[in-house]
């Protein structure tokens, strides 16, 4: 197993520009959906519209899943395909207005992002994750090679949260 800290996952969290969010709907129907994630201090921020089915399942049921991948190749030889890296944690999700992000998560995460003048599409919200419990990783701190050792490839860190 690897040894990674709780620093070291967040370092490679903060790089990261796709992650996947599981929730669960009012109905109790498993639910899943891809978001561009902002690192400000230890939360991942996204956001959303209060139209979106995401704000309304994490209102109801703010305990989340998040999986990031994180892509992996062999130098020199990008036809050889690898499987990518990953981090996966549970997560408590909190729905804000956006004005209430941390201002350089809103920043960034709007930075070209049309808003509707006519006031159609919804209102912006921002949804900050605090990690809860362990990050649980594979590949991450190791060489593509040494992800071939599935036992030496897996680790375990604090979330800090």
């Amino acid at each position: 197993m690897v040894e990674l800290t709780t620093d070291d996952v967040w370092r490679v969290l903060a790089k990261q520009n796709f992650m996947v969010v599981g929730m669960v709907s009012a109905r109790g129907k498993a639910r899943t959906a891809g978001v561009m994630p902002y690192t400000a201090g230890r939360t991942l921020w996204f956001t959303t519209n209060d139209d979106a089915w995401t704000s309304r399942h994490i209102a109801v049921n703010p305990e989340v899943s998040v999986t990031v991948t994180i892509p992996k190749h062999v130098p020199l030889l990008p036809w050889i395909k690898v499987p990518a890296a990953t981090i996966t944690f549970a997560g408590v999700a909190e729905v804000v207005p956006a004005v209430r992000m941390p201002a350089a998560a809103r920043t960034a995460l709007t930075k070209g992002l049309k808003h509707n003048e006519d006031g159609s599409g919804g209102t912006l919200l921002g949804v900050g994750i605090r990690p809860v419990g362990d990050f649980i990783t594979y590949g991450v701190g190791v060489s593509v090679v040494g992800m071939l050792d599935t036992e030496a490839a897996r680790g375990r860190a604090p979330s800090g949260g």
